[in-house]
């Protein structure tokens, strides 16, 4: 059996050993299950990532990429049916940068009072409810957002309708909340209580050493937990469905707008031929969506990793 040496980078042979007793069995044993549970793991991504492609690349054929990524009109149940999805790509885009942009500092500064200031009764109150808030699924969120959300847009910025690009972003950056808080305050636990007292002893006020000590010793675990808010503000269809009044319009703040993945779920139950085609085509687009965000994440991440090395 071969094995690569981390420190040297050298291919060590090593030679196979029959079990003799029970725990060694038991550990090759184990060991077979842990490579099979990795395996299928690879193996579904695989699998999945074959099918998105062989259903999706048809109807981008048929319609032609440039006017497919590039349309700005989708009509798909109309005479001539058009299928363009630019209007669903800037609206998912605008929708994921614009829950960053209030989600991430929410989230990031509630994970600092939590770590740091709140008081213990307080921090166990409040974790509990952010575990609550995780687990409600977004199906309501999506109706709390029609029922309340919708008709305070309305009212505050004097428009006839809040169904809108901007009631999906607050939804969304409410939705992201909990993986941002929670995965950032077990990493902000775990920052070395030395670094805060060095910061201390050298002068330092509380709030200078959380954020110029603290959170950047913690910045990796920080990025992973951005990194799931990321990825649920993308995928999600349900809530977004209800609040952002799912008309094929070029993204505007105020403007009906639809996302990508609830343009494949609001007609995918009636779908066929080439609508039915185009609507997997999009399912394609949004894989490579995600998989580019998680591959540039990652990749910084990593860079991140080794810069601390």
């Amino acid at each position: 059996m071969k094995q690569q040496d981390s420190a040297s980078g050298a291919i060590v042979v090593r030679k196979f050993h029959k079990p003799h007793n029970a725990a060694e069995w038991l550990e090759l044993v184990m060991n077979a299950v842990f490579f099979l549970c990795g395996i299928l793991a690879v193996g579904c991504v695989a699998l999945i990532t074959v099918y998105m492609v062989i259903s999706g690349l048809p109807a981008i054929g048929e319609i032609g990429i440039v006017n497919f990524l590039f349309g700005q009109e989708w009509a798909s149940t109309a005479a001539e049916p058009k299928f363009g999805i630019l209007p669903f790509i800037l609206s998912s885009v605008y929708g994921t940068l614009g829950a960053i942009i209030i989600g991430i500092p929410v989230g990031l500064l509630t994970a600092v009072f939590l770590s740091k200031a709140a008081t213990p009764k307080l921090r166990t109150a409040a974790t509990s409810a952010i575990e609550l808030l995780s687990g409600i699924p977004s199906v309501i969120f999506g109706l709390l957002g029609m029922q309340l959300l919708v008709p305070a847009v309305a009212a505050v910025f004097g428009r006839a309708s809040g169904a809108c690009l901007l009631s999906a972003i607050l939804v969304l950056s409410i939705m992201i909340l909990p993986s941002i808080v929670s995965v950032s305050v077990t990493a902000l636990n775990a920052v070395p209580r030395e670094y805060e007292e060095g910061s201390l002893a050298l002068g330092a006020t509380e709030a200078e050493t959380w954020f110029k000590v603290s959170v950047p010793a913690a910045k990796s675990g920080i990025a992973a937990g951005i990194v799931l808010g990321i990825g649920r503000a993308v995928g999600e269809a349900m809530a977004v469905m209800m609040v952002a009044g799912n008309s094929p319009n070029m993204p505007g703040i105020f403007k009906s707008v639809t996302f990508l993945t609830t343009a494949i779920a609001k007609e995918m139950s009636y779908a066929s031929g080439l609508q039915r085609q185009a609507l997997f085509s999009i399912g394609l687009i949004l894989f490579i969506f995600i998989m580019i965000i998680n591959l540039v994440l990652n990749f910084f991440l990593k860079g991140g990793s080794n810069g601390e090395k």
